[in-house]
């Protein structure tokens, strides 16, 4: 029989043993501790998650609700629940839970004549291994097309430092540096990938360790969000690396000789042999292969994305100003500290104009869901303040008008898991302005029509070729010598 030693504590003298050796009470103990805490992290144990999962229609959405799981059964609706410590109340509630569990296993098992949980233990880390691996790999798919993090729009180059929310800012300097997220998102395809195989779980738990705990401070810093999730592929990377601590104080602390030998449930049959790679091949292959091009698929000719993608007004996509401004037939002149009156006007590649005036907006703090609808993808418009208005459009040809609606407001991804909008936001989302729109020539642009609240309005738009620093070719920017 091929015997090594126990994970937990290797034994210093041969290599090989006839028999394991006994865990002590202390092993068994945390060992039950540590099962039940990360059994209740990984394993999806709310009713929702699984009744979004019968409900998948695509292959696709099936595969990308289970790589995106997120342990979040408790929730404290506190700033600190969103952004602080207090959003890992989940965890708590595991941890508490856990040793509940442990010490009522302890009980149960005081008579039991078991001296060990090799096998178990090794599952253990084979399931943490797979659920890293694939939440990673789905996590890096997004960066290496990239998708996370676009590019920023007009308007968001526009906006003033100041208006930015810490979040956006972080995540739009990752937008620009595209090769960046680029490079990011490969490094956790290729960490993920690592874990699939026993031989290169360290390097792979190694990688996650690192460039999560990054991501995890950085969300920390810039309120991005994301640190629970980034902090869970931290965490279970550590419990992964537990495992390598012992021969690893010996090899580099020490300078003694290490022949690594872990545990390994023999295959004792063919067919056992021959199901377990066929399974770890076929998981292996299909959150890779299948769902790297899935994923794709999704994003370049399905078109979910985080921006719009209906096209705007054709040749119209830059910055304006506002040349003039009529209200119910008299005309305001500009005026910075006005509530009224536009100061500017932005036209995106996409069916959205955004106009600034001196007014507070609601701001959205959603990271951006890739939603289905142009009308509630909020990346555009998420973390951005300064009196910009974000209105949706779409395009009557024949009347020569666009149809507007408000995207300024709360989105689904804001609401949280299990709450309702306020009926007010409903009839605000239902409302729509209809302006007519002339071209007087390429640059000038007329719009006129109602209010939301039926004052008339005539504005005339012309554009103006600005140029912004992250656009810039190299030729374009000049030194001082």
């Amino acid at each position: 029989m091929d015997t090594l030693v126990s994970p937990l504590q290797p034994n210093q003298g041969s290599i090989v043993q006839k028999q394991w050796r006994a865990w002590t009470k202390w092993e068994k103990i945390l060992f039950r501790f540590a099962f039940i805490f990360i059994f209740l992290l990984i394993i999806p144990v709310t009713i929702d998650w699984y009744a979004k999962a019968i409900s998948s229609k695509t292959i696709f959405a099936f595969l990308n609700n289970l790589t995106g799981y997120r342990p979040n059964f408790y929730n404290l609706q506190t700033p600190s629940g969103r952004w602080g410590i207090g959003s890992y109340a989940t965890w708590g509630v595991a941890f508490v839970a856990a040793i509940i569990g442990a010490f009522i296993w302890t009980l149960i098992a005081r008579k039991s004549k078991r001296t060990n949980y090799n096998t178990l233990y090794y599952w253990l880390r084979v399931a943490v291994r797979y659920r890293i691996a694939i939440g990673i790999i789905a996590f890096g798919f997004l960066k290496l097309y990239p998708m996370q993090m676009p590019d920023p729009s007009i308007s968001n180059l526009d906006t003033n430092f100041g208006d930015y929310n810490t979040y956006k800012i972080y995540w739009q300097i990752v937008g620009v540096s595209i090769w960046y997220e680029i490079v990011l998102g490969l490094v956790e395809i290729v960490a993920g990938v690592l874990l699939f195989f026993r031989g290169t779980v360290a390097i792979g738990a190694v990688l996650v360790a690192g460039v999560l705990y990054n991501i995890a401070h950085a969300n920390f810093a810039y309120d991005g969000g994301v640190h629970v999730y980034s902090s869970f592929f931290v965490l279970l990377s550590l419990f992964l690396l537990i495992q390598y601590l012992p021969n690893l104080w010996r090899l580099l602390i020490l300078r003694q000789e290490v022949t690594p030998n872990y545990y390994y449930p023999p295959l004792k049959t063919k067919k056992q042999r021959s199901v377990f790679y066929s399974t770890k091949y076929a998981f292996v292959i299909v959150f890779t292969i299948i769902f790297a091009y899935l994923r794709y698929d999704v994003h370049y000719h399905v078109g979910q994305l985080k921006e719009p993608i209906t096209p705007g007004l054709p040749g119209a996509a830059g910055y304006y100003n506002v040349t003039a401004f009529k209200l119910n037939g008299k005309e305001l002149p500009f005026n910075p500290l006005d509530s009224i009156r536009w100061q500017s006007v932005v036209l995106e590649k996409w069916s959205t104009l955004v106009y600034q005036v001196h007014k507070p907006f609601s701001i959205s703090l959603a990271n951006g869901t890739p939603n289905p609808k142009d009308i509630d993808r909020s990346y555009e418009l998420a973390g951005i303040a300064g009196g910009r208005r974000f209105l949706y459009y779409t395009i009557d040809y024949k009347t020569q008008s666009l149809v507007l609606q408000d995207k300024n407001r709360p989105s689904k991804e804001e609401d949280g898991p299990g709450k309702k909008k306020p009926a007010k936001d409903k009839k605000k989302k239902e409302q729509k302005l209809v302006w007519h729109f002339e071209r007087a020539g390429n640059n000038r642009i007329i719009l006129s029509g109602l209010n939301e609240h039926k004052d008339s309005l005539y504005v005339i738009l012309d554009k103006v070729d600005r140029k912004f620093a992250s656009k810039l070719d190299r030729s374009e920017i000049k030194f001082n010598k």
